[in-house]
């Protein structure tokens, strides 16, 4: 199966009419509104991957940077396969380009994710994906104070030189600044 992989740094109707549902179906609620998705590539705070079979969209995901050179970090908001492709490995592939697209145009040192702090069996398997993709799971629960629902971080290194000292709470001073430029308005 052949996959073209899209990175997007401005808003295509085109390819959010192929990625939206898929977006949609993942995050019924918590999601961010498409008009700040929309206003977050526009303004060069994220971009958008959709991972493409002919015209049709398979996986879709928004990332962003946080930090300063040499220790930029990629922060992956949202990451979906579309729900009939999930278990095929398909989130897998997409990771890998998204990894090599971050290290590639940015030298990206690691990924971070939050991934929802909750004990239900569909909670664990997100963390299980996350571990078989190679990354770290930490300690700290995060509340934010806008969502009911708890956070763990996530980490993937991408050099032997990042390592997380603490019990991840340091993972979210990145993936809160990508969180306080997304909702910055102007």
């Amino acid at each position: 199966m052949r996959h073209e992989f899209v990175t997007l740094t401005h808003w295509d109707d085109g390819y959010w009419r192929a990625a939206g549902p898929i977006y949609r179906e993942a995050f019924p609620s918590g999601a961010k509104p498409e008009g700040l998705l929309r206003s977050m590539l526009e303004k060069g705070v994220a971009v958008m991957h959709v991972l493409m079979n002919g015209d049709e969209a398979q996986a879709m995901a928004v990332t962003g940077l946080a930090g300063s050179a040499p220790d930029i970090k990629l922060i992956i908001d949202y990451m979906a396969v579309r729900a009939d492709l999930r278990g095929k490995g398909i989130g897998r592939v997409f990771l890998g380009k998204i990894r090599d697209w971050a290290v590639k145009a940015h030298s990206v040192s690691a990924i971070i994710i939050e991934v929802e702090a909750g004990d239900t069996a569909a909670h664990a398997e997100r963390f299980h994906f996350w571990e078989r993709c190679g990354f770290i799971k930490t300690a700290y629960v995060h509340q934010y104070i806008w969502v009911p629902e708890p956070y763990t971080a996530m980490l993937l290194p991408l050099n032997p030189e990042v390592v997380v000292t603490d019990d991840g709470r340091s993972l979210f001073r990145y993936i809160e600044s990508f969180h306080k430029r997304a909702y910055r308005r102007g």
